[in-house]
C-alpha cells in the first residue's frame, strides 16, 4: 500500500513540474502576446487575436488529444504534445523576425495544441490517485503553475529586448522550457491503457453530459476560465493605455499567476473540509470582488489587487470544477468526458480573449469589467441550483 501511495505522489510531483514548465511558457505568452499583436496588427482591435488563435488551437486539439492519450497512454501522448510547443514557439519567433502579424497568429495556433495536451496534467494525476487523494492530487499539480507565475514574466522581462526585433528573444526561450518538459515526462510512470480499456466506450457522451453535476462542472470551469482570461489578456493593454510601463504589467501578470496557483497547496484540503460547491461559490464571489476593485481605479495597485484576487477565484472554480467532473464518469468514459470539458473551456477562452481585445481597445477597461459581471452571475446561480438539488436528494 505504501509503495502505491509513494508511486502516486511521485507522479504528482513530476506532473506538477510539467505544469510549472507549461505555465512558465503560458504566463510569458500572456504577458507578450497582446503587446506583440498590438505592435504588428493592421488594426488595433485585432491585438489579442494571437491569444485567441492560441486558445483556438487548444479548442481544436483538446478532444483529439484526449482520445490520442487513451490510445497511446499519458506519457507518450503528453510527450508528443510538447513537440507542438517547440514548433509553435519557433514559428512565433520567425513571425517577429519577419514582422508578420498573420504568421504570429499561426504560430500561437500551433502552440495551442501543446497547451491542449498540457491541460491534462491534472487529469493524469487524478487517474492514478486514490479517491481520498484525488482532490489533493489535482490541486498539487495545479500548484506547479506557481513556478510559472514567477519565472515566466520575469524571463520575458529579461528576454523581451534581448534579440531584435523586440519580443523575438522571449518567444525563443519558450523552446527551452518545452524541451525541459519533455525530459521530465520521461520519468513519469503511468500505466498504458490495456486493449480492453482502449476498446471500451461506456455511455454516450450525451448521457454523461445530461447529469446536473456534469453540466455545472463544465459551466463553472468554462465560464470561470473565460472570465479570468477575459480580464487577464486585456490587462497589459489597459495598463499601457493608462501609462504604466511594461515592467509593471509583467509584475501584475506574474502576481496574477501566483494568485492562480498558490492556493493549490491548500485547495484540496479546503474541498475535503467544506465541500466542493461551497469552495466554488467562494471563487465566484471573489470574481465579483475583483470587478469591484477594477472599477474603483486604474493605479498599479488597483490592477494588482484585482488580478491577484481574480487568480484565487479562478483557482477555486477550476480545481473545484475538475474535482466535481471526476465524479460524473466511469474509467472507460474519461477520455470523452474530459475532452468535452476541455473543449468547452478552450472555446470559452477563445471567445473571451477575442472579445476582450475588441472591447478594451474600443470601449476601455471599465466596459471589460462590466461585461464580465453577468457571466459570473450565471455561475453563481448554477452552483446554487446544484447545491439545492443535492440537498433535496440527501433528504
Amino acid at each position: 500500500m505504501n509503495s502505491i501511495i509513494d508511486h502516486a505522489r511521485r507522479n504528482v510531483a513530476l506532473l506538477a513540474a510539467c505544469q510549472a514548465m507549461l505555465f512558465t511558457n503560458n504566463s510569458t505568452l500572456i504577458a507578450i502576446n497582446g503587446l506583440a499583436g498590438l505592435a504588428l496588427a493592421p488594426y488595433k482591435g485585432l491585438a489579442t487575436l494571437p491569444i485567441t488563435c492560441w486558445l483556438l488551437g487548444g479548442a481544436i486539439a483538446t478532444m483529439p488529444a484526449s482520445l490520442h492519450m487513451k490510445r497511446v497512454g499519458r506519457q507518450r501522448g503528453l510527450t508528443w504534445g510538447t513537440l507542438w510547443g517547440v514548433v509553435g514557439a519557433l514559428i512565433c519567433a520567425a513571425a517577429i523576425w519577419a514582422q508578420s502579424f498573420w504568421l504570429l497568429c499561426f504560430g500561437t495556433l500551433v502552440w495551442g495544441v501543446y497547451n491542449a495536451y498540457g491541460q491534462y496534467y491534472r487529469f493524469a494525476a487524478a487517474d492514478v490517485a486514490s479517491p481520498d487523494f484525488k482532490a489533493t492530487a489535482i490541486s498539487l499539480v495545479l500548484a506547479g503553475g506557481l513556478v510559472g507565475g514567477i519565472l515566466g514574466p520575469n524571463a520575458s522581462r529579461l528576454t523581451v529586448d534581448l534579440l531584435g526585433p523586440k519580443f523575438m528573444g522571449a518567444y525563443l526561450v519558450l523552446v527551452v522550457f518545452a524541451l525541459a518538459t519533455m525530459v521530465i515526462l520521461r520519468f513519469i510512470r503511468i500505466p498504458n491503457p490495456t486493449a480492453e480499456e482502449q476498446a471500451a466506450s461506456g455511455r454516450p457522451l450525451a448521457e454523461i453530459a445530461a447529469q446536473p453535476k456534469f453540466v455545472v462542472a463544465v459551466l463553472a470551469g468554462a465560464i470561470g476560465y473565460g472570465v479570468m482570461n477575459f480580464l487577464m489578456v486585456s490587462t497589459p493593454i489597459a495598463m499601457q493605455v493608462c501609462g504604466h510601463p511594461y515592467g509593471d504589467a509583467a509584475f501584475v501578470i506574474s502576481s496574477h499567476v501566483v494568485g492562480m496557483f498558490a492556493p493549490s497547496f491548500f485547495t484540496g484540503s479546503l474541498i475535503k473540509r467544506f465541500g466542493v460547491l461551497p469552495l466554488m461559490l467562494c471563487g465566484a464571489a471573489l470574481n465579483l470582488v475583483t470587478i469591484g476593485i477594477a472599477l474603483s481605479g486604474v493605479s498599479v495597485a488597483h490592477f494588482w489587487w484585482s488580478l491577484v484576487l481574480l487568480g484565487v477565484g479562478w483557482n477555486f472554480l477550476y480545481s473545484g470544477g475538475t474535482t466535481l467532473l471526476t465524479e460524473t464518469y466511469r474509467p472507460e468514459e474519461r477520455a470523452k468526458a474530459q475532452g468535452a470539458n476541455e473543449t468547452a473551456i478552450f472555446i470559452m477562452m477563445a471567445l473571451s480573449s477575442f472579445s476582450s481585445g475588441m472591447i478594451v481597445t474600443n470601449a476601455g477597461w471599465e466596459k471589460v469589467n462590466y461585461a464580465a459581471t453577468p457571466l459570473i452571475a450565471v455561475v453563481i446561480l448554477a452552483l446554487l441550483f446544484l447545491f439545492i438539488e443535492l440537498k433535496k436528494q440527501r433528504t
